[in-house]
């Protein structure tokens, strides 16, 4: 710790975004930066806990005071160093992570200003790019081979951290590019793809091999490797089997993001397969990140209005007692996109969709109550009766993703990411990988 009274007089300085009538002209990322000196200031915040519980919290385990420290100093490549020894995407967690570590930190106990962990992140791997501390590895090769089925967060750090071992991997999926959610289902505005391609070239050059746009059934998997690792991910939407569900109109929050990301790498779509809210009253069913990235591509596509609903109660404004420090905080969380307009309700269950010559026009609604359970555990919900009609011409339903039954493996088929655990986070996945990895590497080493 650099500066042991920094976190006393220097306040908590977000890079903050670009103005709303701005960013939703196009699909930029939203978050601004900061320069190196404000950035460094930032970094001196950090007291150098005797328990860090920014560590405590980070699924990958960063070793966030070391490098906040060396950040602070103005050592640079020393901070990418220690960032990217358990880390291997910071580039991506940098943008995208919900900064479980900040929620932790012992300054949001003591006067609600976390030191700004995850933009600090964000400048130390872009400052390794542009000063050139990352340079391709080219380790020696031990003869065996590995595939990892799925290229999202979790294959990702799977291929990276064996191929760093000397292993021959070769990354298959199922789409046209590597990337899993990262490119298909995270909005442009949030992680823009070109952070995703400049990875992408340095694991090829380092030696992994990508066969993109092959479809592997898990029952039969290819030949002639020694080991196996199913990083496929969750993807189910949980549906919403109500009357009414056929009409058209009504899409899974992914068939939008994915199509979008698509359309701004230049594919092309038919007009009739095209999922579009230009001119269009959107109904998002779904209070998460998904539901939160449908509201903002439905706004620059140009929706007339989006609304979102969730069945769930509204959560506390700033503090909950549910969840006490350093717990991550069930509150009231305002993104990026529901700035840039919508309206947000809670309570509300859908009970049928309506619609007028095959298409929806919009959903029967009813408010719910919830009923807290007598020995502390899961609410009951009670329907109240009153019900109402939302108009919507396209309804996006972002209520989650099944956790896929896997088969039973032989002992050399490992499973990682979403695939094992369930949907999850990205940062949750990528600890899933290097779990993996570890095992996989003790397998074949047995």
């Amino acid at each position: 710790m650099g500066d042991p009274k920094a976190f006393l007089n220097i306040p908590r300085q977000e890079a903050g975004y670009r103005p709303v009538n701005e960013r939703i002209a196009d699909y930029s990322q939203v978050e601004q930066t900061l320069n190196t000196n404000s950035r460094k200031l930032q970094a001196s915040r950090c007291m150098d806990c005797g328990v860090p519980f920014c560590h405590w919290a980070c699924p990958i385990g960063n070793k966030q005071p070391e490098w906040q420290d060396a950040l602070y100093r103005g050592k640079w490549k020393e901070a990418y160093e220690v960032l990217s020894s358990t880390c291997d995407f910071p580039e991506f967690t940098g943008r995208i992570c919900p900064a479980l570590c900040e929620k932790s930190c012992v300054l949001k106990l003591s006067c609600d200003q976390p030191v700004t962990i995850r933009e600090n992140e964000a400048a130390i791997v872009e400052a390794a790019f542009r000063e050139g501390y990352i340079q391709i590895k080219t380790p020696e090769r031990n003869g065996k081979k590995v595939a990892v089925i799925g290229a999202g967060p979790a294959g990702l750090v799977v291929a990276n951290q064996l191929n760093l071992k000397g292993y021959s991997v070769t990354l298959f999926d199922k789409d046209e590019a590597p990337g899993g959610l990262l490119r298909f289902g995270i909005p442009n505005f949030k992680l823009d793809k070109n952070v995703i391609d400049r990875r992408m070239k340095i694991l090829a050059a380092e030696g992994i091999q990508f066969e993109m746009g092959v479809e592997i059934d898990v029952n039969h998997l290819p030949e002639g490797f020694d080991a196996y690792c199913i990083c496929t991910g969750t993807p189910t939407a949980r549906d919403l089997s109500i009357p009414g569900r056929e009409l058209k109109g009504i899409h899974f929050a992914l068939e939008m993001l994915a199509q979008q990301n698509r359309i701004l790498a230049g594919q092309t779509f038919p007009k009739d397969k095209l999922v579009n809210a230009k001119g269009k009253k959107v109904l998002v069913i779904g209070g998460g990140d998904t539901g939160s990235d449908c509201i903002g591509t439905s706004v620059r596509q140009g929706a007339v209005s989006v609304t979102q609903i969730e069945i769930m109660p509204k959560p506390p404004v700033g503090y909950n007692p549910a969840t006490p420090w350093p717990q991550w905080p069930a509150v009231f969380k305002t993104t990026s996109s529901h700035e840039e307009g919508c309206t947000r309700r809670w309570c509300l269950a859908s009970n049928q969709f309506l619609g007028k010559n095959g298409k929806v026009t919009g959903v029967e609604v009813e408010e719910v109550e919830w009923i807290p359970a007598a020995d502390g555990g899961r609410p009951t919900m009670k329907p109240t009766g009153k019900k109402e009609v939302i108009e919507a011409d396209m309804v996006l339903l972002a209520m989650g993703f099944l956790k896929p039954e896997q088969p039973k493996f032989a002992k050399n088929v490992f499973l990682a990411g979403d695939a094992e655990t369930g949907a999850s986070l990205v940062v949750r996945a990528m600890a899933g990988g290097r779990k993996a990895a570890v095992e996989i590497d003790a397998y074949l080493k047995q």
